[in-house]
């Protein structure tokens, strides 16, 4: 059995190397190989330049594809281990393409499983874990109220004017500016045409208590499901969304206002201008330390009263391991290509797993990835 690991970049190479450093048999892909060789060139010559018809030739059934590529590659790669009998793992988020090969890749025995970077990915665990533990609660009730709040962030360690830093090209956080996204506040949908519409202030409870600038992002909606909420829970919040320092909106309202204006090929144009420079101007020095804050937060409220409420709160950042961002991506990568090597997860497409016993596995396991981890019970 071997794993196809396609893609070294830079949040691809903890989870890489972790997986050469227990003896996993691994080949891996990359477009360039020489700089596959460069980032894992001391652990294995196991290296080869990527295409699906080279992957082809050396897949056997049972083996795992790992996409750590650009999206547009999953559905393609999903598709050639239904083909082969083998098995796929990736860290994005599930598309309606990747989603619609559930039946087959069922029928064929074959995993195809997502969403087990940070986010998504920890966050799933923090959620399941805390939906169980209230389901599982005295507390537990439909009349309740209940609130989820899930924001995460990469943010830099030491805070610069721009009040962010860029650890890859910034095309893409342009245009995640011009994304709508769904959520609910105060039992009714929220739909929201831009970020910046709906910024507001968190409170992480962090050992010292530090206030972040949060605003929702993509569907939201459709995560209740998967986070096995009740249908007979009344929702008074949801919302999963990205986390930035305080100052950020004020710093990049030009940048909001010039995104406003683009459109068609001309302001497709502009945003890779834009990109180049923050580039630039604003990445992340050689050895520079990242930070990523990640919380996760569910409450429940009757007649206005809190009687549960628990928060998953970790803070990491880049050390002697490298950075915080790259660990947190990649290692949970490896954790789900160990768990679908083991049995531990069904055929079909699915996501971060929710049993309790993988999620205790894996949670223990990124503790260690975090210089700070814990659950904050902060029942009234």
């Amino acid at each position: 059995m071997t794993i196809h690991w396609c893609g070294t970049g830079l949040s691809a190479i903890p989870g890489l190397r972790r997986l050469l450093e227990m003896g996993h048999d691994v080949a891996v892909w990359n477009r360039t190989a020489d700089k596959a060789r460069e980032a894992v060139g001391d652990l294995t010559t196991n290296i080869h330049s990527f295409s699906i018809a080279n992957l082809g030739q050396m897949l056997s059934p049972q083996d795992v594809i790992v996409s750590m590529l650009p999206g547009d590659w999953h559905v393609p790669l999903a598709e050639l281990a239904i083909e082969r009998g083998a098995h796929f793992v990736s860290s994005s988020y599930i598309a309606p393409e990747m989603r619609a090969l559930n039946d087959k890749a069922r029928d064929a025995g074959v995993c195809l499983v997502n969403e087990v970077g940070l986010d998504p990915g920890i966050d799933h665990l923090m959620a399941h874990a805390l939906v169980d533990d209230y389901k599982g609660s005295v507390a537990c009730d439909t009349a309740n109220d209940i609130s989820f709040l899930s924001y995460c962030g990469g943010i830099p360690k030491t805070p610069n004017p721009f009040r962010y830093k860029f650890s890859w090209s910034p095309l893409g956080v342009l245009k995640a500016l011009r994304s709508p996204s769904k959520s609910i506040r105060d039992h009714a949908p929220l739909d929201v045409a831009r970020p910046w519409d709906a910024i507001s202030s968190y409170t992480a409870p962090l050992p010292t208590p530090e206030s972040f600038e949060v605003y929702p992002n993509r569907d939201s909606l459709p995560f209740m499901q998967q986070y096995e909420f009740g249908t007979d829970w009344s929702v008074k919040q949801f919302v999963r969304g990205t986390l930035r320092l305080n100052g950020w909106a004020q710093a990049w309202d030009g940048v909001f206002k010039e995104v406003e204006t683009l459109s068609g090929p001309e302001g497709d144009t502009r945003l890779k201008e834009m990109s180049d420079q923050f580039w630039t101007e604003n990445a992340y020095d050689e050895g520079e330390a990242d930070r990523v804050v990640l919380c996760v937060d569910l409450k429940a409220e009757k007649d206005g009263a809190t009687v549960w409420h628990k928060t998953y709160v970790m803070d990491a950042w880049g050390d002697e391991r490298g950075t915080a961002m790259a660990r947190l991506v990649s290692f949970p990568v490896s954790f789900a290509i160990e768990a679908v090597i083991n049995g531990k997860i069904a055929p079909g497409v699915s996501a971060a797993p929710s049993d309790p016993a993988l999620v205790a596995k894996w949670m223990g396991e990124i503790a260690k990835l975090a210089q700070h981890l814990q659950v904050v019970d902060q029942t009234a």
